[in-house]
C-alpha cells in the first residue's frame, strides 16, 4: 500500500529525519581516508545520530548489526562495519545510513573516494551520480516508476556499466521501506503512476563490470560476481506538483519559514 503524504509532512520529514540522515552521511564522509576502519566510521555515525536525539535506522533492522552499511570496492550494498576492515588508498566506499527521528525514517547513501582513485573508477562514480540525478528528474506527477528506471538504465548502460537488478529503491516515510519498489531499470510509461505526496528513495547501484552478484556467507554483504567495483548513491525524494523535492539535505529554509523563524527548525 502506498502512503500519500501532505506537503507539511514532507517539510517535517526533511527538517527531522532527512536533514539528520544527510548530516550523518557527512560525518562519515569526513572520516574517509586510508587507515580508517569501517567500524570507526560506524561508531562515529551512531554517536552523532544518538547525540541528536534520534536512533540509527539500520541498526537491528532485520538483524543488521551496524548503524551504517559500509561497502568497499566490489561490495555493492549491505557491507557490515568491522574493526578488521581498513580503508586503503585507491579504494571506494559506499556509505548507506538512515536516522529515525520524530516518527520519520531517513535514508541516503554516497560513494566516497579513499585517497587517489583511478580514472576508471572515478568515471563509474560520476556516471552513477548522474544516474541518480536523471532518476530524480523523472520523479514528477504523471510519470511512472518505469520512467525513473529507464532514465537510470539508459544512462548507465550507454556508458558501458552494469545496472543491479536485485536491489532497488523504495517508498519511505514512517518506515524505512514502504511501497512501492523503485527499480533502476524499466520501460517508459510502465509501472506505478507517480502522484504528488509520494516519498521515494531513488538509489542507483551501478557496476564497472557485470551486474551479476551474490551474497557473502555473512548473509548480508552483496558483491559483484567479477570482483569489479560498484557505486551507490541515494536520496529520498518527495514528489510534488512543483517538481521533485530532495528531502535528504540540509537546506531547511521552507521548514523554517513555515515555523516562523530559525528556532522552528529545532
Amino acid at each position: 500500500m502506498i502512503h500519500i503524504k501532505t506537503k507539511e509532512d514532507m517539510l517535517e520529514y526533511k527538517a527531522t529525519a532527512g536533514c539528520l540522515s544527510k548530516q550523518a552521511l557527512r560525518v562519515a564522509g569526513a572520516m574517509i581516508k586510508p587507515g580508517v576502519s569501517t567500524r570507526e566510521i560506524d561508531a562515529a555515525v551512531e554517536g552523532f545520530i544518538r547525540l541528536h536525539g534520534a536512533t540509527p535506522g539500520f541498526k537491528g533492522y532485520g538483524g543488521f548489526p551496524g548503524s551504517v552499511c559500509a561497502s568497499v570496492n566490489e561490495q555493492i550494498v549491505h557491507g557490515i562495519p568491522s574493526p578488521e576492515v581498513f580503508l586503503n588508498d585507491g579504494d571506494i566506499i559506499s556509505i548507506d545510513v538512515g536516522a529515525n527521528k520524530c516518527g520519520w525514517a531517513g535514508d541516503n547513501a554516497w560513494t566516497f573516494y579513499v585517497g587517489n582513485v583511478s580514472d576508471e573508477v572515478k568515471g563509474l562514480c560520476e556516471c552513477t551520480r548522474d544516474c541518480l540525478k536523471a532518476g530524480i528528474e523523472q520523479a514528477v506527477p504523471g510519470n511512472h516508476l518505469g520512467d525513473i528506471g529507464f532514465a537510470v538504465q539508459e544512462l548507465a548502460e550507454s556508458n558501458g556499466y552494469g545496472v543491479v537488478r536485485e536491489y532497488v529503491g523504495h517508498g519511505v516515510g514512517h518506515d524505512m521501506h514502504e511501497d512501492p519498489n523503485v527499480p533502476n531499470y524499466g520501460k517508459k510509461g510502465r509501472g506505478v503512476r507517480l502522484q504528488a505526496g509520494m516519498i521515494i528513495a531513488i538509489e542507483p547501484m551501478i557496476t564497472l563490470g557485470t551486474h551479476a552478484n551474490h551474497v557473502l556467507n555473512n548473509g548480508w554483504t552483496v558483491v559483484t560476481n567479477d570482483g569489479k567495483p560498484a557505486a551507490h548513491y541515494e536520496n529520498t525524494i518527495g514528489i510534488t506538483e512543483d517538481g521533485p523535492m530532495i528531502l535528504t539535505e540540509d537546506d531547511l529554509g521552507p521548514w523554517c519559514a513555515m515555523q516562523g523563524g530559525e528556532q522552528g527548525a529545532e
